[in-house]
């Protein structure tokens, strides 16, 4: 029984030890399953699937009925997998032609202007871009008043290199609707434009956003 494997050597450790690559498909189906049967552990439960159904291909087109027929597989379990299943094909089907392009500085300064420009504190937020210039995502960093001190690279980069993102955009409100750049705000540009060509992550631009209107801290000749 899985109780009797060392704590090391189970499929939930091994994953989280050792990441998603290191354990076997009967593992990935003995995690979802969570629990065997009174006559097999989850291990054999997950292995006598994988023969049943002759590996994933055909258990990636079952249904609810015919999971159910496998003795140990009730309604609860045969939902979960499915569901696995419905997730992965979901995600592998996913397209990202509705991705925002930015293409200037005033195409950033649309995607983010009605979000910033009525907040009562400065968001530090970063828009993270892949080799198309599309937004792959957005992320507010920090939010209070901006120093060089307290805005840190590591915050910015992480997320970049989770992401294996091309490049980056920082955009920060200001308050009281002047987007004109302090000193500390000019500061912190060159801070993250210096650090991401130490990583390969360009800093396209840092935009600062104020009541309806913007300055771009690139075309102010600062990056």
């Amino acid at each position: 029984m899985l109780r009797d494997v060392p704590q090391n050597d189970r499929p939930r450790e091994r994953f989280i030890q050792n990441g998603p690559q290191s354990v076997s498909n009967q593992e990935l189906l003995a995690i979802l399953l969570g629990t065997g049967t009174k006559e097999e552990s989850v291990l054999q439960l997950a292995n006598r699937l994988l023969v049943y159904f002759e590996g994933l291909r055909m258990l990636k087109d079952t249904s609810l009925e015919e999971l159910m027929a496998v003795k140990g597989i009730g309604k609860a379990k045969a939902v979960q997998l499915l569901a696995s299943v419905e997730l992965g094909r979901r995600i592998h089907n996913l397209t990202f032609e509705d991705r925002y392009v930015i293409r200037s500085p005033e195409d950033g300064a649309k995607y983010v202007m009605e979000e910033l420009r009525f907040l009562s504190q400065e968001h530090f937020v970063c828009l993270y871009l892949n080799t198309k210039n599309q937004v792959m995502h957005k992320q507010t960093v920090f939010i209070g008043s901006l120093n060089a001190s307290i805005v840190h690279p590591r915050e910015v980069f992480k997320e970049a290199l989770r992401r294996s993102a091309a490049s980056l955009i920082c955009v920060h409100n200001h308050p009281s609707g002047d987007p004109t750049p302090s000193r500390e705000d000019i500061e912190v540009t060159r801070r993250l434009v210096e650090c991401g060509r130490m990583l390969g992550i360009e800093v396209l631009d840092h935009l600062i956003i104020g009541e309806k209107k913007y300055v771009s801290l690139k075309e102010k000749g600062y990056l």
